[in-house]
């Protein structure tokens, strides 16, 4: 698909869409919990989908009806063979090879080429490690097998944050354990994210300095998703380029680290105001800061396009791993920028973007990334002349509906197939 995206200001207030990263977590709750489980999610995603579909594939039959999920346990058995199509959602791959394992079961992972070139070298080894039995076919896909002994796993954390919790959601299917974490911890908060819906879930999970130590069994009762900060961030950026939009059913005690835009916006200049669950932010004469994105590695896109807006140099450093996302970000965020017409350049871990107060417009290549697309979008705010963004169907990914909420707020828009 092709968006065309014509200068215009936005204007209104947006319902935050339900946490991709919640969801994930959640709905795997849900299906290692005896009975069924209603959880409340307004909207799905094809991330959320691919989890779905890989629970569906171990027997739960999840349904929907209206805005719940109704989830009953999944009906596998250890040494059953299972195929889970993952899609191209790393975090769907990530947490079910260690769900997988927890359950004993032999998998195939299927899903898109690029999916099996993200990293996955640490989650192997600690999987090996401790009985299962990892290969790869012809076409670089996942084959597992075995069931996990329980104990002590350690790995390191500057890969993904989501090795380490695809392991601690595994300890309570084999018996319990503890998972510790070495050298630098990158994107802890989605690990505290995982922690919390554990917890919700019944499961004992403590955290010793690096050191989570998990037991029990899951026990999830009716639950809601909340709000995504991720992708609310998008709309708090367009109200710090001067569109006047406000994102409600935020939480704002949320362990989601992408809450961390509200802090970052503010030291641009932006002024943040909450009320209840409503959050919005009001543009006022923005200058560049420095960012440590090593905990909010997503937020990184739509950040380069506020630094473009604002005055003097802004550097982002800690995002090596954004290499390694839907797209090498580094450089498809350095060519979005540039495209449009401002200046971004590459650095050994991050990116360094001269702003100048506004963009002219131009061509965007999103190559299938989801923030690329709607990064673009909102850039289109501030341009001169209208943003075409190749590739914009890449929104589905996690976000299906932001081309219609962009528009419910007043964005001129052309979409075509």
């Amino acid at each position: 698909m092709i968006a065309t995206v014509y200068p215009s200001k936005l204007s209104g207030t947006v319902d935050a869409i339900p946490s991709k990263s919640m969801a994930h977590r959640l709905l795997i709750c849900a299906a290692m919990t005896e009975g069924f489980t209603r959880i409340r999610c307004s909207a799905s995603s094809q991330d959320i989908d691919a989890t779905i579909t890989c629970l569906k594939a171990m027997g739960s039959n999840i349904t929907r009806i209206g805005n719940y999920y109704i989830v009953p346990k999944v009906k596998v058995h250890p040494g059953q063979t299972v195929h889970l199509d993952c899609n191209e959602s790393g975090t769907t791959l990530r947490l079910m090879m260690c769900i997988a394992a927890g359950l004993g079961l032999c998998a195939y992972f299927e899903g898109s080429d690029r999916l099996f070139l993200r990293p996955l070298d640490p989650l192997v080894d600690a999987l090996t490690s401790h009985g299962i039995v990892i290969s790869r076919d012809e076409n670089n896909r996942i084959i597992q097998s075995g069931k996990a002994i329980p104990g002590d796993f350690s790995i390191t954390g500057d890969v993904s944050s989501q090795f380490i919790s695809g392991l601690i959601m595994m300890l309570p299917l084999c018996g319990g354990g503890s998972v510790t974490v070495t050298g630098d911890f990158e994107s802890k908060p989605y690990v505290d994210l995982t922690a919390s819906a554990l917890k919700e879930a019944d499961v004992k999970v403590s955290c010793d300095d690096r050191t989570y130590t998990v037991g029990g069994r899951y026990d999830l009762r009716d639950t809601s998703i909340e709000g995504d900060w991720s992708n609310a961030s998008f709309w708090l950026s367009a109200a710090a380029l001067g569109n006047e939009v406000s994102v409600k059913g935020l939480d704002l005690n949320s362990v989601q680290g992408d809450r961390g835009i509200t802090e970052i916006l503010s030291r641009f200049g932006a002024e943040i105001k909450t009320q209840n669950e409503c959050v919005s932010a009001k543009g006022n004469e923005l200058a560049g800061i420095e960012i440590d994105a090593t905990n909010v590695p997503d937020l990184v896109p739509v950040l380069a396009v506020v630094a473009a807006a604002a005055k003097g140099t802004t550097g982002i450093f800690g995002a090596k791993r954004l290499r390694l996302k839907e797209s090498d970000r580094l450089a498809t965020v350095t060519d979005m920028i540039n495209n449009l017409g401002g200046n971004c350049k590459i650095t050994d871990d991050g990116i360094v973007i001269t702003g100048n107060g506004k963009l002219s417009g131009g061509e965007v290549d999103a190559c299938r990334d989801h923030r690329i697309a709607m990064s673009a979008a909102i850039a289109a705010t501030i341009c001169d002349s209208p943003v075409v963004i190749k590739d914009a169907g890449a929104v589905g990914k996690s976000y299906p509906d932001f081309f219609r909420d962009m528009e419910n707020l007043g964005a001129k828009l052309r979409l075509e197939e």
